[in-house]
């Protein structure tokens, strides 16, 4: 996972980059984590790094063979092995930069309490003066993730995205029901005094702007559902994904004493699954036995909710966006949705999933941008439907 050695030197603004990119991963991660570094230069420039930006101890390490599967996920993000330093021919000015550009200088973080004692560690960047957009991100990962999308939307609106309950901050989650996860939305509006917003869901965040929109109708400008994680009963095909993770969710989220045995299994698979370049955020929720133990009942609570009864009456504007060839959100439970809320545009790529969810391309933004915006996609032939096939199905609009 490192870069080879022909990287060259390690610079200090780039350190400073990948170490704040790192910085959900690092509060997560039994202390100290180790990392490959085999010059003690670079050694040094990584711990006075780490106190610099007031971000947990890294150790470096010349021997990578003990790392464990989620230190090596660090370790590839950083890849700072057979690499020396290189001196900042600009000073200190560069690495103020690098931490003036990061997420976290840019957008800002306001904690949000729950009426039943859960905090919600909440990001916001934009103009107030500007329209609201609410993403509902995948549960349990950390804001950072929608990075692209905030960049992109806030240049127009004000956006905002919290983090999942009960995962982020020292406070237990309180109750984990789909129901209360919605309500947290509608508690972020009231904390930041916004009257309504536009709802852009991803993945299992798609189903909670759903029932946050059918709970509160009047909160709610647009509704935006991007490869959402649906279940409609027997209008609604799994993939092999989701019912696999289904299963080990509802064992992870008995006791804490079965999260252990699931996370054995998944720290050391998850190392060939996750992302390069978001492989340090997507991991998150799995990196310790008690936080997966959480992040199951949570997110176990999103995957099992039957969203039938919360689409009746919809009304809202409403875009609902998958692939073809998604392997891990079934495409047909986008279709199965947007079939029933009435006026919904389906918007059908051939070729995408979470991965290129998040790393929002460009087309993916100018889409999302435009409907925010008022702007319908531009129209698809509509073709033949078929449960489980790759056709649009009758009923909502189709793009």
């Amino acid at each position: 996972m490192n870069p080879p050695p022909s990287a060259g030197p390690v610079h200090p603004a780039d350190l400073t980059d990948a170490l704040l990119a790192a910085a959900p991963l690092l509060s997560a991660l039994p202390q100290p984590a180790r990392v490959r570094c085999d010059d003690p230069g670079t050694g040094d420039l990584l711990r006075r790094t780490c106190v610099s930006l007031g971000l947990p101890p890294v150790t470096p390490v010349t021997d990578a063979t003990d790392l464990g599967p989620f230190e090596r996920v660090l370790d590839g993000l950083l890849g700072l092995a057979d690499r020396p330093p290189q001196r900042d021919p600009a000073g200190p000015s560069s690495v103020d930069l690098a931490r003036r550009r990061d997420f976290t200088a840019w957008a800002h973080r306001v904690d949000v309490s729950t009426s039943d004692g859960a905090a919600l560690p909440t990001w916001y960047a934009g103009d107030r003066s500007r329209p609201a957009v609410l993403i509902a991100s995948a549960c349990g990962m950390p804001a950072r993730l929608a990075e692209r999308w905030v960049r992109r939307l806030a240049r127009d609106h004000f956006v905002v995205v919290p983090q999942t309950r009960g995962l982020f901050a020292p406070d237990p989650a309180g109750r984990v029901d789909v129901i209360t996860q919605a309500d947290d939305l509608v508690t972020v509006l009231d904390h930041l005094r916004l009257d309504r917003a536009h709802l852009i869901g991803l993945c299992g965040g798609a189903v909670l702007a759903v029932v946050a929109a059918a709970r509160r109708p009047d909160r709610v400008e647009s509704l935006s559902l991007w490869h959402g994680d649906f279940d409609l009963g027997g209008e609604s095909p799994k993939t092999d994904h989701q019912r696999n993770l289904q299963a080990l969710m509802e064992m992870a989220a008995r006791d804490e004493t079965r999260a252990a045995a699931v996370h054995a299994v998944l720290a050391h698979t998850m190392l060939g699954v996750a992302p390069p370049g978001l492989a340090h955020l997507v991991v998150y929720p799995y990196v310790r036995p008690d936080l997966l133990h959480r992040y199951c009942r949570l997110n176990g609570a999103i995957m099992a909710t039957d969203l039938r009864p919360y689409l009746t009456g919809l009304s809202h504007r409403t875009l609902v966006v998958t692939s073809r060839d998604d392997r891990t959100a079934h495409p047909d439970g986008s279709r199965a949705v947007a079939a029933r809320i009435p006026d919904a545009v389906l918007h059908v790529t051939e070729h995408g999933d979470h991965l290129s969810l998040f790393r929002a391309g460009d087309a993916l933004m100018d889409l999302a941008v435009r409907f925010v915006a008022g702007d319908p996609p531009r129209p698809q032939t509509p073709t033949p439907v078929g449960v489980g096939d790759d056709h649009e199905p009758p009923g909502g609009g189709v793009t």
